[in-house]
């Protein structure tokens, strides 16, 4: 199957308004946990999630942080324009952390609601109370492929942008859960292991782990690595046509330390993904490491980035395939030739049915909207069983997306001993 000629109304499903999960449970580790495996469904609760993952594998998690990346303003007249950030403009190389390192001043791209009232040259100001001593303003410069650029300026310029965004920003819900962020939603909408700053948006499938969990899996001999790829907004944007070919699939910010390439190369066991952006960033390591090692580790200056179709391009010409651990040595080479010990690029990879999967073997996710680009990923996984997951978590009163409950899916082209 080319992907590119899958129909996304072939990927759809009926989803009642009241199987989203407003809320996350009280306890993160209690809720449930569907287990896939060669077409049959288990279950049980993501406190016992070693049970089902084979002594010796190595699970993988995204350590991304959320931003708190809605900003409210409010012109002289009083109106209300809220700016949402994404990231910073394409031609900025340093990604998202240099942009929260900034000080004094940072140009973003960004969402913006109510951009009708904003007029040209209007500067919005943010204040923080008396005494504070803070100041922000929002300047609209312009607009970009995905939004607006803002220039954001503060006072006193030494504070970096990160910490003005936690003084002035809310946590970014999804648009879906339909409700205004929480003060709870500060602690429970991040994993219990967030480190690296950058993300809109949760890698949701991490937030039923907690340290109970870890020490489970710990004494099962289960390791652990992370990888850091930032969830952008467009992680959210919905497929508006009617095949794949016609979809522009949203880029993100990957970072893998030179350590954790060196561990997965030398891993001998199975890989389990936790969440689709660190399944999205593993297989990305591949196609990147496969550039390298088909073109010459010295052709590259930077490291390259992962297109949507360039993957199935690539696989068209399998009998020169490098291996995993072909791929992840020319990755290794290429960053002792650059003195480097992290990977930083974006990725646009979609994964849909038709992808084989080099690096992963299994993957924890939470389940996802109809016609996305990420139930398409869990058809790449579970294959034509994917619907017989979706079915049985409907009718047996699981709860959906962000705050929801969760699967574990085996891939269908192996089984698991």
């Amino acid at each position: 199957m080319d992907p590119r000629d899958i129909r996304i109304e072939d990927y759809q499903y009926d989803l009642p308004a009241d199987r989203i999960a407003a809320h996350p449970l009280p306890s993160r580790h209690d809720a449930r946990l569907l287990i896939y495996r060669g077409g049959v469904v288990a279950e049980d609760i993501y406190r016992n999630a070693g049970l089902y993952v084979p002594a010796g594998s190595l699970m993988v998690f995204n350590d991304t942080r959320v931003l708190s990346a809605r900003i409210p303003f409010r012109k002289p007249s009083g109106g209300a324009i809220e700016v949402f950030l994404l990231g910073p403009p394409a031609d900025k190389p340093g990604g998202m952390s240099e942009l929260l390192s900034s000080c004094g001043v940072a140009e973003c791209v960004c969402m913006v609601g109510g951009a009708s009232k904003w007029k040209a040259g209007q500067v919005l100001e943010r204040t923080f109370g008396p005494g504070s001593g803070l100041r922000l303003t929002a300047s609209l410069i312009g607009r970009s492929d995905d939004g607006y650029l803002i220039r954001f300026e503060w006072s006193p310029a030494e504070r970096c942008f990160s910490e003005l965004l936690a003084l002035a920003g809310e946590i970014p819900l999804p648009p879906y859960l339909n409700r205004s962020a929480e003060v709870s939603d500060r602690s429970r909408y991040q994993t219990v292991y967030a480190r690296e700053e950058g993300s809109v948006a949760a890698p949701t499938a991490g937030l039923h782990f907690t340290e109970e969990v870890f020490e489970a899996l710990d004494h099962r001999g289960i390791g652990r690595a992370f990888v850091t790829l930032h969830v952008g907004a467009g992680t959210f944007r919905p497929v508006k046509s009617a095949q794949m070919s016609g979809h522009l699939m949203h880029e993100e910010y990957l970072d893998v330390s030179k350590d954790m390439i060196m561990r997965l190369r030398a891993h001998s066991g199975m890989v389990y993904a936790v969440g689709t952006t660190s399944l999205r960033t593993l297989e990305s390591l591949y196609w990147m490491g496969r550039r390298l090692h088909a073109d010459g580790v010295d052709t590259y200056e930077t490291m390259p980035e992962v297109g949507q179709w360039e993957p199935y391009d690539m696989a068209a010409r399998e009998d020169d395939a490098p291996t995993k651990e072909h791929a992840l040595d020319a990755l290794i080479r290429w960053m002792d030739w650059q003195g480097r010990d992290r990977v930083v690029t974006k990725t646009g990879l979609l994964i849909a049915p038709g992808y084989r999967f080099r690096i992963v073997d299994g993957l924890f996710t939470n389940f996802h909207q109809p016609s996305s680009t990420l139930l398409l990923l869990v058809a790449a996984m579970a294959g034509p069983g994917w619907r017989d997951i979706y079915d049985h978590a409907l009718a047996q009163g699981y709860r959906f997306l962000s705050y929801g409950d969760g699967s574990l899916i085996h891939r269908c082209d192996h089984s698991v001993i």
